[in-house]
């Protein structure tokens, strides 16, 4: 049972995409909404477009949430992870040996244009992410289309993409995703190339039962009742995520206050990040956490690592309510979906667990939330809905 339990931890953190990115050689120079299948400049977008509600096909597949985009001239349509936790948008181009099909094939796109870097070759990028995957390849622009209510699709002519033709396992099997949609803070990344008539606002909402929705500009804004708000941050030592602060766990009845340990902060210790499957906190943090879970499930303990939390049951009703209390007054009450999963029909862990090197606020924890980002006015929105019903 040790080896089963540790497998299942492992299958978790296999899928998901950090927060955490690096990147090089970076090139220089109204609202919608996107269903999830689960700033450029102002200028390039017209007063029409900017009224219309675009939207996209989406699927949930496996742990992350999927995102149907077109791109090229003529243009080929893609299924790219939706992440707040990274910068570029890429996609898997021709020539890519093994990748998931259909490959976007440069070469017969009539706006695809290679950034040049300094002595006249192709700008390259490579980002790696905390889970150990990657991509390889060069900078570009090119025209991104997506559907619109109007019947005509919301066009973004020249946006900076990634186009890889190398990218890791995880990128490459017919049922992964073709790339990444990056939406953080950075200038590169999709919402800050829509430009300023979007006001950087976004929201979605995370359905386990594949379907999802996603809204910019003026359509993402998160109001009614049972609506909360948490601060949000952006830090100088990491300026393109979103960070809330997260004041304390309550495990049942138990509050255990970040105060008084190394995980306390005041402006931000946590990254909120769609690209991520699990929660991650401090380890030290974590095993408090750990520790009050522990005191209330009466069921046979799996054997495994000091890091995960499992038991041979998938009794959810052992399990306490889990409360997420974020700087701001945002106390988001956990469904146990949110923070606990099983594996197997019969192995149930704790999905809080300890990892990375900065503190993750992932999608799983998310789940029947309408979630609401406001850079301007620096907050995240939390709405309590049940997400699933709103595409039925």
């Amino acid at each position: 049972m040790m080896s089963k339990a540790t497998l299942f931890i492992q299958i978790i953190t296999f899928f998901f995409i950090s927060a955490t990115v690096s990147s090089s050689s970076t090139p220089s120079g109204g609202g919608f909404s996107i269903d999830l299948y689960q700033r450029r400049s102002s200028s390039r977008i017209s007063n029409t477009q900017i009224r219309s509600s675009p939207y996209a096909d989406t699927v949930f597949e496996k742990s992350v949430y999927l995102m149907k985009l077109q791109i090229g001239t003529p243009p080929i349509e893609i299924e790219a992870i939706l992440d707040t936790g990274s910068q570029i948008t890429w996609t898997n181009c021709f020539p890519c040996n093994d990748c998931t099909k259909p490959l976007f094939n440069p070469s017969k796109s009539s706006t695809y244009k290679n950034k040049i870097c300094d002595g006249g070759s192709p700008c390259p990028f490579e980002i790696n992410y905390e889970d150990t995957t990657y991509s390889r390849g060069t900078y570009a622009t090119e025209t991104i289309r997506i559907k619109s209510t109007s019947g005509k699709p919301y066009v973004m002519p020249e946006t900076t993409i990634g186009c890889s033709n190398n990218s890791s396992a995880d990128f490459k099997k017919p049922y992964k995703p073709s790339g990444v949609v990056g939406l953080n803070w950075g200038s590169l990344s999709l919402i800050s190339q829509m430009g300023e008539d979007m006001l950087g606002l976004m929201s979605y909402c995370f359905s386990r039962k594949r379907t999802s929705k996603l809204n910019f500009g003026s359509n993402a804004i998160v109001s009614g009742d049972g609506t909360v708000v948490a601060n949000m941050y952006r830090k100088k030592e990491a300026p393109d995520y979103y960070f809330l602060n997260l004041d304390a766990v309550s495990v049942g009845k138990t509050r255990i206050k970040t105060l008084g340990t190394p995980f306390h902060a005041s402006k931000g210790n946590i990254i909120i990040d769609s690209g991520t499957t699990v929660t991650y906190l401090p380890e030290s943090y974590c095993k408090k956490v750990r520790m009050a879970v522990e005191k209330v499930v009466k069921a046979e303990r799996v054997a495994s690592s000091e890091k995960d939390l499992c038991y041979k049951t998938n009794n959810m009703d052992l399990f306490p309510v889990i409360t997420m209390h974020f700087q701001g007054g945002a106390d988001l009450v956990m469904d146990k979906y949110n923070t606990f999963m099983t594996s197997g029909g019969e192995i149930t862990c704790l999905i809080i667990i300890s990892g990375t090197s900065t503190p993750i606020f992932g999608n799983r924890a998310q789940n029947n939330f309408l979630v609401g980002y406001d850079p301007s006015s620096q907050l995240v929105s939390f709405k309590p809905t049940n997400c699933s019903a709103l595409w039925s």
